[in-house]
């Protein structure tokens, strides 16, 4: 049997405008992409189901959907009914991708979610989307007008969120880095979740987002990757430890307060100085957490991530791509991370999987 070929995917576009991100989504449909993803972070770009209403509209075939939202900024009614706004424009292309919250939660002061939290906050949404009514504590139960088929992803990375995310979730992406051995612990834990609550395992589906430094010079993708690998540190720091990775420099904190880095390892403007931070961290750290290189190494990475897992019966339905560093705005032209990806590298990669 053969490998099945995910749907590629990208969670960075233009968002200089509205008109600009329904264009450069319209783009990456025209190029080869399969998926544009956003995440909903209020302080860092405009609103996200007003974007993605404007790239609904512009687009036919591409899905389209947020990566990440959360139960917190949003109240997951609101949640809710803007994205089956966005599936009366996108319907059967529209995904809901939900998580504790990063950023857009920090930027604003706020705590990540809960746990529990973030479940039940799935729970409602699937409920309000079905258009079955909710006891939200009000005087009658909630109830959304205009519901619409909706399915709805988790992101986790923690062994408890990923098996909450395997009990209720349509299908949980992991950003667990680029190791077969924390990506095979993670989908354990995600089929756990799911038989303890009498569900088929294999129901849910799987996404990956992996942090992509593609860049033609080795000293610069290199300390680029150190970055990506300590912001795995900074958050989940079991991820080193479950492969036998060590970190034996200063913690990602106290790099904080020397001001070495800001906000944190995955998010600093100039990543190759936060890589330099670190630059105590092999090269194996390095690989464990990202995909670098050129467009043949890349290529060649993410065939070799795909049939691994095939051999241990993980197959993706999604794979993000999430460019290292950001793109710039806008990134026009056959040089743009948008246009050399699926030439260069989804190419070879579904060439390599189709023999």
């Amino acid at each position: 049997m053969g490998i099945h070929i995910p749907k590629f995917g990208l969670n960075r576009n233009d968002t200089s405008s509205i008109s600009a991100f329904a264009t450069d989504v319209a783009r990456a449909e025209e190029v080869g992409w399969d998926c544009a993803f956003l995440p909903d972070s209020q302080l860092r770009r405009r609103d996200t189901y007003v974007l993605l209403s404007a790239a609904a509209q512009s687009t036919s075939e591409i899905t389209i959907g947020t990566l990440l939202a959360n139960p917190v900024t949003r109240h997951p009614s609101v949640t809710a009914s803007s994205i089956a706004t966005v599936a009366e424009l996108a319907p059967n292309r529209t995904i809901l991708a939900m998580g504790i919250g990063d950023t857009a939660v920090r930027l604003a002061g706020l705590r990540p979610a809960r746990i529990k939290e973030l479940e039940n906050s799935v729970h409602m949404m699937k409920a309000l989307l079905n258009g079955e009514p909710v006891d939200v504590g009000a005087v009658q139960p909630a109830r959304l007008p205009f519901p619409q088929e909706v399915p709805i992803w988790l992101a986790a990375g923690g062994p408890k969120t990923l098996e909450m995310a395997g009990s209720c979730a349509d299908g949980v992406f992991i950003r667990v880095g680029t190791n077969i051995g924390n990506i095979e612990t993670s989908v354990e834990k995600i089929r756990l979740g799911a038989l303890k609550s009498n569900h088929d395992p294999n129901s849910v589906k799987i996404g990956a987002v992996f942090h992509t430094v593609f860049f033609e010079d080795e000293e610069s993708s290199l300390l680029m990757a150190k970055s990506m690998a300590a912001g795995y540190y900074e958050y989940s720091p079991m991820l080193l430890d479950n492969i036998g990775l060590s970190w034996e420099g200063p913690h990602p904190e106290e790099l904080k307060k020397q001001g070495k880095v800001w906000p944190d390892f995955h998010h600093a403007p100039d990543l190759i100085e936060s890589g330099r931070a670190v630059d105590f961290l092999s090269e194996r750290h390095a690989d464990a957490f990202c995909l670098r290189g050129n467009a043949p190494q890349i290529a060649n990475q993410i065939v070799r991530i795909l049939k691994e897992c095939k051999e241990l019966n993980i197959e993706f339905e999604y794979v993000v791509l999430q460019p290292i560093p950001n793109p710039p705005t806008p990134d026009l032209g056959k040089g743009s991370y948008i246009e050399r990806v699926p030439e260069h590298i989804l190419s070879i990669v579904k060439k390599s999987l189709l023999k």
